[in-house]
Parts: structure tokens; C-alpha cells; sequence
């Protein structure tokens, strides 16, 4: 009786621990059913898209009428036929085109002067992920520079500032072959220029950086603004080759000091509150319209308030009459089988609206397809960690900054409609600058974290991160079910043991058992490192093609990997248990997800869309041979394909397909090329294939290869 009321008053578990043992227990199905709903989450969120709007009231755009009109045109025109004219004296050289740029700056009453640049050095060094932004210069042993860039700063100081803030506009060209697109963006830059000289509303300092972008145009901005951000000493003076470019020639006249030290000066504006880049770009051969296209995407991931964008948007299709658009992947729009999901979203979303009309989750087949095709290029843009443009150089200070990207539906010798385009393109930037002058603070109302469907729709950060946390969701759970041995009926049972590896089961308290896993844990990963660092050595191979660093490559990281088995052992050596090297799998992942989503969450989320399933539903493969025929079969398919599509240049494979809409591609020179393209730019998308995505794959091949299962009728009669 005592015994029993004991029992009877033994408090039961509370409801958190009786839900984690029952999902302990369940996690087959908890995890095939949180990886399908994170899949279906993530194809709804086109239809999850919102409309943007101004968060900052202060922006007001389009509140006041522009000051640009058919005048400003007439002096861009004026312009460009100056640039042409001083290309044609110039006779082929180069330094006559900054010298018109800043005589006619000059003229306005702006302070000017020119910045030398030397292009990036783009190299891998183990380092350069883990340091600062700095300008690579490539030079001779002597300190002679031989190539360099020259770019035209002018600066408008605002009659109603005090210098602490300024607005840059930046318009790119390139020196060495000027194109008539360019030459209209020249013309367009300097008649906003010029125009905003005279504003009396100013309250921000003005910069128009003419960007030399012979070298690219992004080299041509982050040196500058490094140089702006980081002021550089040279300790030794910095010869300029002038046969080839004749720099004594522009910088200054052979008699006169005063006008090479005023213009070789490097001048200050206040803190730079944003920064809007434009160029006009070739000239559709469709449409009935004039058309904008923003690119927004920085460094790893990086995007501008969306304010920002949503400022150019309304004034470019309200005001000034743009078509806006958006990058995407031309593949996606003819996909038939997206079609086909988003007839079935459409009958869904007609049905739940019919049961609540609140839930406006309907959505039409065509802009379905649209903004799945424009979510697939943003995400695909932000996960590759690489800026779609020279607005990248500044988000890496922290500053709000969008390109532009002009494409006229006219031809540019079409006099009548090149005035009409100017007299827009000169009114929408007017309208941009406006809106920023307007602000007292930084932007900061509106969303830096988010997906672009549309120019005009967005997914903001507490929506898109469903799909990932309902991927994410399992793996604690089946690597606590895992390590615990957790069985259906809660029964501790093991699956496979290994002949030499009885004693260690039997181990008193066998809580240690998991130190072996950790153990080929860490070999991996120091393998994935050494692999992470090996193309800095290869590069140093003179001459090579990318197909042959590529099989060096791979050929070094198949021998270091045999070389570290052989020292330490290999998995199946060692005697780990395949739920033990599974659950520690598990865990590796958990961990470098969750740092990857912090440091740029789109890679997080391509990389769970691949790893996740393949590492949840992993089995050795001679655990499937005693199954049933329809359940091995599936199985067996499942793994394998999940381990294939999982190898890091066949996920390579499949984004280039979606995003160029071409499967003919070199796997493995394009694979290197790609790589060489990620620490180029220092982006941390290289150290998640490397340091995440790589070991969580070896170690699924060595659970699906594990050796240890023998059937329970064997291990009986043993």
C-alpha cells in the first residue's frame, strides 16, 4: 500500500519533456514532415510578398516641383559633343576627357580634383577574409606605376549645411573606349551637377565622382572611398610613367606648382548619407517605354534600407513615366513546371480566401511565375556573397547606396527622344537627391533585411525565415534521438555493432562513446581547412588552365585525406557507431547554419535546402538491404541522389542551370573559376562550402558507407 501511494504520488513529467520524448521518438516523421513544410514555405512566399512603402515621412518624395528642365538638356548635350570633341583631339590618348570633365566642373564653382587609383590586385590569400577592406596595388618592384585610373571628383558645398553631410552621385565610364552610352551618362551626371550647383535648398554636400572604369567600375569607387575612409601616407614618392599617359600633361602645367597641388588635393565632403550610382546601358530592342533597373545587392548579402529603393521606384514610375525592373532569371519565366505550382497556389489561394477573405494568399499564374524568378535571382544574388554593381563599395562603409541602370527604347541618334530621356533621367535623379536631402538622420525606419520579388514587393526578414526554421527545426531533435538510441517503443536497441567494437559497447556508463565521432569530427574538419587553403598554393602554378587547377586540386585533397586516415584512422577503423557519427554530423550542422544565417542568411538558406535533407535522411546503405522492396528502393534512390546533388560542384551545376537556363557547362574548370571568383571578392559564401558544407558531406558518405550493420538474426546466432 505505501509502495503504491509512493508511485501514485511521483509527479509526472512536465509537458516540455513528455513533447520532446514523444518527438525523440518520432523523428522519422517529425523530420520528413518539418522538410516538407519548410519546401511548400518557401515556394508560398511569392504569394507572401508585400507592397512597399515609405517608412520615412521625412523622404516626401515628389512633394516638390523639379528645377531641371529643357535648358539643363541643352547644356548636357553640350557637354557630351565637349567630351567628343576633346576625344578627337586627344588623338587616341586618354587624359583629355578628365581635363574637360574638370575645366567644365570648375566653371560651375565646385572644388575639384583627381584621384589616382592602380587597379585591385585579385588574389586568394588565407588572410583576406579575416582583414579589412584595403586597395590591392599592383606595381612595379621600383615604385613606378604604369597603370593607373583617373577619376574627376567635383564638390558642391551646400549653401544650407555645415559640411557633416553629403549626397555622392557616381557616373561610371570607361577612359579607354568611351561608348555613346557613356558619353550620355557623362552628359547626365554633369547637368544634374550643374543644376544642383545652383539649388539654394541644399542642406547636404554634393559629390560627382566621374569613375574611371577601365579597371571595372567597382575598383574605380572602392578606391576612392577607401582612400576617403582611410587616408593613405606613402613613405616613399610614387613615380606616374607620363609616356603613357602624359599625367604632368592633365595634372598640371610644366610652369606652374600651384594648380598641380590644387588639384592633386584629395578633398573631403561630410559623412556620406547615401550614394546613387547611374549609367545609361544599351538600348532595348522591345518595350514602348524607357526602363530603370535597380541593383541593390552588396558584399555577402548586404542590401540598402529599402526606403532607398522605394524613393527611385515612385519617382521613376509616378513622376517620371520608367519602367522599373528588377534582375531575374529569364530560365524560371518559361518554366513549365512552375506554372504548373502556380496554378495550384492560385486554386489554393481562391479557396482559403472563399473560407476566410482576410487571407489574401491568391495570386495569379503570371506574377507568380515573375516574382518566383525575381525571389530565385535576389536570393541567388545576396547568397553569392559577390555586388552586383559598384554600390557594393559602399555598403562595405555602411552606407546606403543603389546603381541605376538606364535602358533607353530609343535609338541614340534619335534627337528628339535622347532630349526627352535626358530631361527624366535629369528629373528622377533630381527628385532622389531631394527626398535625401530632406533627411535629419541616417536611413533607418524602413527594412535592411529582405527579398525582392518585384521593384515593387518585398519579403521582409520575419517572413522568408519560416522555410529556413522549419529546415532547421528537426536537427536537434533526431540528434538527441540519435545519441540516446531512441527507438519507436523507447526501447534502447542497436541497429548495428561491429566485430571489433563489442568491448567498447559494453563500456561501463558507454556515456564517452561519442568522443570517437568527435574525434573523426575534428579530422574532417582540419581536412576541410587544408583543402580551403590549398588554391593559394596552386594558384602560384604559372601557365595552368582552370581544368588543371582544378584536378590538382582535387587530386592534393583526395591524398591529405588518405594521409590524415592513415595517421589517425579512418571512421570505419575507429569503431564509431554510424548513429553516433550521424548525430555528431547533425550537430556540426545545426552550428554552422546558425552562424552562416547571421553572417549572410540567403547562403544559409540555399545550403539548407541541399544539406539538411541529404544529412537527415542518411542510412547506411547496408542497413536498407533487409527492408521491404518500396521502402529500400525509395530509400536507396533518396540517399543517393541527396549525396549527389549534396557534392559541392553539382550544387554548382544546378545554380549555374537556373540562373543562366544552360546545362552545357565545364563542372570542373567552371567550378574552379567560381571558386576563384568567391575569394576574389572575399566572400564568406566560400568559407561555408569549405568549412560547412564539404565536411557535413564526407561525413554523410562515411554514415552511408558505414560497415558495422548486420542483420538481428545473425548478430542472435553470434
Amino acid at each position: 500500500m505505501a509502495s503504491s501511494a509512493k508511485e501514485e504520488a511521483k509527479p509526472k513529467p512536465r509537458l516540455i519533456v513528455r513533447l520532446g520524448v514523444f518527438l525523440a521518438s518520432h523523428h522519422i516523421l517529425f523530420s520528413a514532415v518539418c522538410c516538407t513544410a519548410g519546401i511548400i514555405a518557401l515556394l508560398f512566399l511569392p504569394s507572401l510578398a508585400k507592397n512597399t512603402y515609405l517608412s520615412e515621412n521625412a523622404l516626401i518624395p515628389g512633394s516638390a516641383n523639379t528645377l531641371f528642365s529643357t535648358e539643363d538638356v541643352q547644356e548636357a548635350n553640350r557637354f557630351a559633343k565637349g567630351i567628343e570633341a576633346a576625344i578627337g583631339e586627344s588623338r587616341g590618348g586618354t587624359t583629355e576627357i578628365p581635363k574637360f570633365i574638370a575645366q567644365q566642373t570648375k566653371n560651375l564653382g565646385a572644388e575639384v580634383y583627381y584621384h589616382e587609383f592602380l587597379p585591385d590586385s585579385k588574389c586568394f590569400h588565407p588572410l583576406k577574409f579575416f582583414t579589412s577592406m584595403t586597395n590591392n596595388m599592383a606595381a612595379k618592384p621600383n615604385g613606378t606605376y604604369t597603370n593607373f585610373g583617373i577619376n574627376t571628383v567635383g564638390i558642391i558645398r551646400a549653401p544650407r549645411g555645415d559640411g557633416k553631410e553629403a549626397i555622392v552621385l557616381v557616373t561610371p565610364y570607361n577612359s579607354q573606349k568611351v561608348t555613346p552610352n557613356e558619353l550620355l551618362s557623362l552628359a547626365l551626371g554633369f547637368s544634374v551637377f550643374s543644376l544642383l550647383s545652383r539649388a539654394a535648398w541644399l542642406s547636404k554636400d554634393i559629390v560627382w565622382l566621374s569613375a574611371d572604369s577601365q579597371f571595372g567600375e567597382y575598383s574605380a569607387v572602392s578606391s576612392w572611398l577607401n582612400q576617403y575612409h582611410n587616408p593613405m601616407f606613402l613613405s616613399h614618392p610614387v613615380n606616374l610613367d607620363t609616356k603613357i599617359y602624359g599625367a604632368n600633361q592633365i595634372l598640371y602645367k610644366p610652369d606652374g606648382t600651384a594648380e598641380k597641388a590644387e588639384l592633386m588635393a584629395f578633398k573631403r565632403a561630410g559623412t556620406m548619407a547615401a550614394a546613387l550610382i547611374f549609367k545609361v546601358g544599351e538600348t532595348r530592342k522591345y518595350g514602348d517605354r524607357d526602363s530603370v533597373t535597380m541593383y541593390a545587392e552588396a558584399s555577402n548579402g548586404q542590401m540598402p534600407n529599402l526606403d532607398l529603393l522605394n524613393v527611385v521606384h515612385y519617382l521613376a514610375v509616378h513622376r517620371q513615366g520608367f519602367r522599373v525592373n528588377v534582375e531575374t532569371f529569364n530560365s524560371l519565366l518559361s518554366s513549365s513546371w512552375l506554372r504548373v505550382i502556380a496554378e495550384v497556389f492560385q486554386n489554393l489561394g481562391s479557396v482559403l480566401r472563399k473560407i476566410n477573405p482576410d487571407w489574401k494568399l491568391d495570386v495569379t499564374v503570371p506574377d507568380y511565375v515573375e516574382g518566383t524568378a525575381n525571389l530565385a535571382s535576389s536570393m541567388y544574388n545576396q547568397a553569392l556573397g559577390v555586388p552586383t554593381g559598384s554600390h557594393g563599395a559602399f555598403r562595405d562603409y555602411q552606407v546606403d547606396a543603389v546603381s541605376l541602370e538606364f535602358a533607353p527604347a530609343f535609338h541614340l541618334k534619335n534627337e528628339n527622344a535622347k532630349s526627352s530621356f535626358l530631361l527624366r533621367g535629369g528629373r528622377l535623379t533630381e527628385g532622389v537627391v531631394r527626398s535625401v536631402n530632406n533627411l535629419l538622420e541616417k536611413f533607418h525606419q524602413s527594412f535592411f533585411l529582405y527579398f525582392l520579388t518585384a521593384p515593387s514587393k518585398f519579403i521582409s526578414v520575419g517572413v522568408y525565415m519560416i522555410p529556413f526554421a522549419l529546415l532547421l527545426a528537426p536537427l536537434p531533435i533526431v540528434a538527441a534521438a540519435l545519441a540516446g538510441g531512441s527507438k519507436t517503443k523507447g526501447k534502447l536497441e542497436d541497429e548495428c555493432k561491429t566485430k571489433g567494437n563489442a568491448d567498447d559497447l559494453q563500456m561501463e556508463g558507454g556515456s564517452w562513446k561519442w568522443l570517437k565521432s568527435a574525434r573523426v569530427l575534428l579530422i574532417i574538419q582540419f581536412w576541410a581547412v587544408l583543402v580551403s587553403l590549398l588554391p593559394y598554393y596552386i594558384s602560384q602554378i604559372p601557365g595552368a588552365m582552370p581544368i588543371q587547377y582544378a584536378v590538382i586540386w582535387a587530386v592534393l585533397s583526395i591524398t591529405i585525406l588518405i594521409i590524415l586516415y592513415a595517421m589517425f584512422g579512418s571512421p570505419s577503423r575507429a569503431g564509431v557507431e554510424w548513429k553516433l557519427l550521424k548525430a555528431t554530423m547533425i550537430t556540426s550542422i545545426t552550428i554552422g547554419m546558425g552562424l552562416m544565417s547571421i553572417i549572410n542568411f540567403a547562403t544559409a538558406q540555399l545550403g539548407a535546402l541541399i544539406l539538411i535533407p541529404m544529412c537527415l535522411f542518411s542510412r547506411p546503405l547496408r542497413a536498407q538491404l533487409e527492408m521491404n522492396f518500396l521502402p529500400r528502393t525509395v530509400l536507396l534512390a533518396s540517399n543517393i541522389l541527396l549525396t549527389v546533388l549534396g557534392f559541392p560542384p553539382s550544387a554548382f551545376l544546378i545554380m549555374k542551370g537556373l540562373s543562366k537556363g544552360s546545362w552545357t557547362v565545364d563542372i570542373v574548370g567552371d567550378f574552379w573559376l567560381w571558386m576563384e571568383f568567391l575569394w576574389e571578392w572575399s566572400s564568406a559564401t566560400y568559407l561555408y562550402v569549405f568549412l560547412v558544407h564539404l565536411p557535413c558531406w564526407l561525413l554523410c558518405i562515411h554514415v552511408l558507407l558505414h560497415p558495422c550493420y548486420q542483420p538481428e538474426s545473425k548478430m542472435k546466432q553470434e
